[in-house]
């Protein structure tokens, strides 16, 4: 599907990059939402100034930022039409992935470019889950009590690849180091 002005805000997946103020200066407002954020629309895309990303109604648009939290504080994204994708709770669009250097898990859409077929596609919640699991192991290291290893950062890279190629449980999973 074609996003455009007219249908970019209903059920879509998007991940809008941070600009600068200047990147707006000149542009006409073109739409205002209930909750506050303001619109700019281009040919090639839309300009999105928000106090909140992440989950808007029935979208699901991030802000890819250098600031760890970009929301309470109104931040400027832009996205090209061709960066909209179509998204809904029950279709396995997403697909994790891991900056182990930064320690940071994000999910991403399968029309995504970057998209490799060797990962699991989930639901939206079920990639929450696993998330949430994954941090676990980037982050502690309780998770590795009873595990027979002889470098923890090695058996994290293992299931953390496991977790994200694999829909094993994180049980089955640890049971092969055990």
């Amino acid at each position: 599907m074609q996003y455009n002005k007219y249908n970019f805000h209903k059920y879509t997946f998007c991940v809008f990059n941070e600009v600068e103020n200047e990147a707006i200066d000149g542009l006409k407002l073109s739409y205002q939402s209930k909750s506050g954020s303001s619109y700019y629309f281009t040919n090639d895309g839309v300009f999105r100034v928000s106090n909140h990303w992440g989950r808007a109604a029935n979208c699901r648009w991030r802000l890819q930022s250098k600031a760890k939290n970009t929301n309470q504080v109104n931040r400027i994204g832009y996205a090209n039409w061709s960066d909209f994708y179509s998204n809904n709770e029950q279709g396995k669009f997403f697909y994790i992935t891991v900056n182990k250097e930064d320690k940071e898990v994000d999910f991403q859409h399968k029309d995504n470019p970057n998209y490799s077929k060797d990962v699991v596609l989930r639901n939206a919640a079920a990639t929450a889950k696993r998330i949430q699991l994954i941090r676990e192991v980037l982050l502690e290291e309780n998770w590795s009590k009873y595990l027979t290893f002889d470098d923890l950062d090695e058996l994290r890279n293992k299931i953390i690849e496991l977790l994200i190629k694999t829909d094993d449980s994180f049980i089955k999973i640890k049971q092969k180091f055990s």
